[in-house]
């Protein structure tokens, strides 16, 4: 019992994620409303812009999102994981 409150007792508060998460996290957020913005577009119901570029853009804007909970915080691009320098 008394193991328990002193493993509770070093642990502390801070952010669930890092920096790099929360940055991909702001610009997935800016991709989405960048096309929820192309599809506002012009008065033509069918162009191209509003049909298919915009939805790939909120389609890619929400995946990058994910990708933005998924990484590990701390992680580099370039280092694999068990790879040890």
């Amino acid at each position: 019992m008394s193991l328990d409150k002193k493993e509770k007792s070093n642990r502390t508060a801070g952010f669930v994620f890092g920096k790099r998460n929360y940055q991909l996290l702001i610009a997935s957020i800016a991709v989405v409303a960048i096309g929820f913005f192309l599809m506002m577009g012009t008065t033509d119901i069918y162009s191209f812009t509003k049909i298919t570029l915009a939805p790939l853009v909120v389609v890619l804007g929400f995946a990058l999102g994910v990708v933005a909970i998924l990484i590990k915080p701390g992680s580099k691009p370039g280092n694999a994981p068990g790879k040890e320098k």
